[in-house]
């Protein structure tokens, strides 16, 4: 089984990388201040479905094809920037829609909370900073002589995904706030809401453009 040294390295390795502010974030922060509160918790709990989905992926071999074939992660990282910016350009369109009366509920783009949280899990999976993550560090804290190795990368794929709960909570219940402030007026909360969705728009086009390239 995997050691409490692997664990303990390959959690530092994590938080270090975690704490560089990715796609999964900034989705936070923009869902945050487009929707609200419950939006940016369920994004951060469809995200972190998507990226376990990634551990499972390279600990049955899947990952290792889209990290080592150029064409199957550009198409993965295309189709996770595609989207952003699909949910970015929903949120302008419907940032006059949003009142200060209904924060509970806002109006536009906010759907039910099973596809807010599929919406995580799509970005979550198509995250090219977590594909290049779980399938090129990830087996690097593998014990090979201890046997199921699939297992091993399973357990060790929890670590940064708690460390994420935990830091993404942090960062959408952040952003929440400020756009609790902002939603004392409406034409503030109009505002905010079209920020949102620039920075989601921001996003996919940063993450369609970055990258390997070889």
């Amino acid at each position: 089984m995997v050691s409490t040294e692997s664990i303990l390295a390959f959690a530092a390795m994590s938080l270090l990388v975690i704490a560089i502010p990715g796609p999964s974030v900034l989705f936070v922060v923009g869902r945050a201040l487009a929707h609200g509160r419950r939006t940016a918790l369920e994004t951060v709990l469809g995200n972190l479905i998507g990226s376990y989905l990634l551990v499972i992926a390279v600990a049955w071999g899947l990952g290792a094809l889209v990290a080592t074939s150029v064409a199957v992660f550009t198409g993965v990282k295309l189709a996770g920037a595609a989207y952003l910016v699909h949910l970015g350009v929903q949120a302008i369109r419907h940032r006059k829609e949003m009142r200060a009366a209904g924060m509970a509920a806002p109006a536009g783009e906010r759907h039910g909370d099973l596809r807010t949280i599929l919406d995580g899990v799509l970005v979550g999976v198509t995250n090219p900073k977590g594909v290049v993550f779980f399938a090129a560090v990830l087996p690097q804290f593998v014990d090979h002589s201890a046997g199921n190795v699939p297992l091993q990368m399973m357990v060790l794929g929890l670590v940064p995904i708690t460390i994420g709960l935990i830091t993404d909570t942090l960062w959408g219940l952040g952003a929440s706030a400020a756009r609790a402030w902002f939603a004392r007026s409406d034409r503030r909360l109009s505002m905010v809401g079209g920020a949102g969705g620039l920075a989601m728009i921001g996003l996919g086009v940063t993450v369609a453009t970055t990258g390997r390239t070889d």
